[in-house]
């Protein structure tokens, strides 16, 4: 049988994960449904968008219609994850929690807060006391500006704006 060597790279809301070299081992035409022929006819010509064509793609591979040999040495895993500072997160009144605000994630994930209100923040962790640790803090971000911060151990972690301490927000880590 016939090796075809591809990349494909399947986004999700929560992660994702980049097969970087991925080496499909089977693939049969005949067993890939219409609508799916037609996502590709109709993603090539830009009347759906590149995730309703890839949740298509995810489906084929989830279905195994296409077998992905997913081996250590040719699959490289970037997961990705963002957390929201919405706008009126500042008030203390307010609605304006972290979206979402406890975002649960796998082990070795990116996660990016991203400062969509108007004043800014920052991101600092805690422990689950409250008291602040050195694991990361963020300079101040501005409306539109983001910080990063990769978690590499399984755990729950609390962070606050020590701009505004009435939010908090969790990272929880499997």
């Amino acid at each position: 049988m016939e090796r075809l060597t591809t990349k494909i790279v399947i986004p999700t809301i929560v992660f994702s994960i980049l097969l970087v070299s991925g080496s499909v081992n089977f693939a049969n035409a005949d067993l890939i449904p219409e609508w799916v022929k037609n996502n590709a006819l109709w993603y090539g010509q830009g009347e759906i968008s590149e995730t309703e064509f890839l949740n298509a793609i995810k489906f084929l591979v989830e279905s195994k219609i296409i077998i992905v040999d997913t081996a250590e040495e040719t699959v490289s895993k970037i997961m990705e994850a963002q957390i929201t500072i919405p706008n009126g997160n500042f008030d203390v009144s307010g609605k304006g929690f972290y979206l979402p605000l406890n975002l649960e994630i796998s082990t070795n994930t990116k996660v990016t807060w991203v400062n969509d209100d108007s004043v800014p923040h920052n991101i600092q962790s805690q422990d689950e006391r409250g008291h602040v640790i050195d694991l990361f803090n963020s300079p101040p971000l501005n409306t539109g500006d983001r910080f990063e911060f990769t978690f590499e151990e399984p755990g729950v972690y609390n962070y606050y704006c020590s701009f505004h301490p009435w939010r908090v927000g969790l990272v929880t880590v499997k």
